[in-house]
């Protein structure tokens, strides 16, 4: 069993900061990708950002230069440094990983069970 448990999210102002967090536990024997989601009401769930297990990161276009993805290898965590928020990002956020849980199986992708943001103007 993997879970993925997520942390951090909450109610703050516009032009806030929050850091989510999202820690990958159970049987993992390697982590390729991690990244988080996003899903307003009525609108499809979307990419924000996500990290290879080298560091590469990829961001969507409307958080670049205010949202920072980072990992921490050790403790399979994945984290998401969100500064100068907009109403426009309240979601529920989604984190996501790529993982083995064998050498001998394909990886697979995991989710968690999402974190509410919402940023008030």
């Amino acid at each position: 069993q993997v879970q993925l448990v997520e942390s951090g999210g909450g109610l703050v102002q516009a032009g806030g900061s929050l850091r989510l967090s999202c820690a990958a536990s159970g049987r993992i024997f390697s982590i390729n990708a991690m990244g988080w989601y996003r899903q307003a009401p009525g609108k499809q769930r979307e990419l924000v950002a996500a990290i290879t297990s080298r560091g590469s990161t990829n961001y969507a276009d409307s958080v670049k230069g205010r949202f920072t993805i980072s990992r921490d290898n050790a403790k399979n965590t994945v984290y998401l440094q969100m500064n100068s928020l907009k109403p426009e990002d309240t979601a529920v956020y989604y984190c996501n990983a790529d993982l083995k849980t064998s050498p001998l199986l394909s990886s697979y992708n995991y989710w968690g069970q999402g974190t509410q943001v919402t940023v008030s103007s």
